[in-house]
């Protein structure tokens, strides 16, 4: 198994997924990183196809590219254009996306429940702002982007210098952005509730002014536990050992 990106060293997707396997007691499978470029995902996806690779993740900056890769799209890998999952089933390959439940789980812990009425701001256009956006399903979504005239979104799309006018009157505020991995501070936040995707053993700016404030929060640890939790069964077929994945993480 393995997780396809690029520059994904600080990725804690392995501790999750070993700790997994190995609570089910799936000895023989392992996880690990494939730090890979653009002009190298061509290969690497045909490398999934080996009777030894049960699927892989898929993070940025390739959940699009992987979407046009694979054979099959599920559901929510065909909603969403972006896929994060990837299950080999005797050589073919079938693209899901697991951020959607874990977004979605992050939402009903700050106690979000899209639709009408709901004013979202997403930071970002990549596959987790489209995950995001079908998590939000009924909204009112607004993404800040840095180039709006290049996003390809089904939500509305502003430039990313209005991200803060956007956010003071949103009821939630997903970062789909790297932004807080080295200490960045993308948004503001000002009222209802925060999801961030970025995880930090320290904790994010994001997630730390949010909580300063008095509002709602969810950060990275829990979508990552969640999504991964989703990857897990779609390659095993088993319930994912959630506990023991979840201490792996907070080790």
């Amino acid at each position: 198994m393995y997780l396809l990106g690029q520059g994904i060293a600080y990725s804690a997707s392995p501790a999750l997924q070993n700790a997994g396997f190995r609570a089910a007691g799936l000895e023989s499978w392992s996880y690990e990183l494939l730090d890979v470029a653009p002009a190298e995902l061509t290969a690497a996806v045909e490398r999934l196809r080996g009777p030894e690779v049960a699927g892989a993740n898929v993070t940025i900056p390739h959940k699009l590219a992987v979407a046009q890769a694979v054979d099959e799209l599920d559901p929510q890998a065909r909603a969403t254009g972006a896929v994060n999952t990837v299950v080999n089933r005797g050589g073919r390959l079938r693209g899901g996306n697991t951020d959607v439940p874990g977004i979605a789980a992050a939402l009903r812990a700050v106690g979000v429940e899209p639709g009408p009425g709901v004013r979202a701001l997403v930071l970002g256009g990549g596959g987790s702002a489209r995950a995001a956006i079908a998590a939000l399903a009924g909204s009112d979504v607004t993404c800040a982007v840095r180039r709006p005239e290049a996003a390809d979104l089904p939500a509305r799309v502003v430039g990313w210098e209005q991200r803060e006018e956007i956010g003071a009157e949103a009821d939630v505020v997903v970062n789909c952005t790297p932004l807080g991995r080295a200490g960045e501070l993308p948004v503001e936040p000002r009222r209802g509730a925060v999801v961030d995707l970025v995880y930090r053993r320290e904790g994010t700016p994001l997630i730390a002014a949010a909580r300063a404030a008095g509002l709602r929060a969810a950060d990275g640890w829990l979508v990552l536990l969640e999504q991964g939790a989703a990857s897990f069964e779609a390659w095993t077929g088993r319930l994912a050992p959630r506990s023991a994945m979840r201490e792996a993480l907070a080790a």
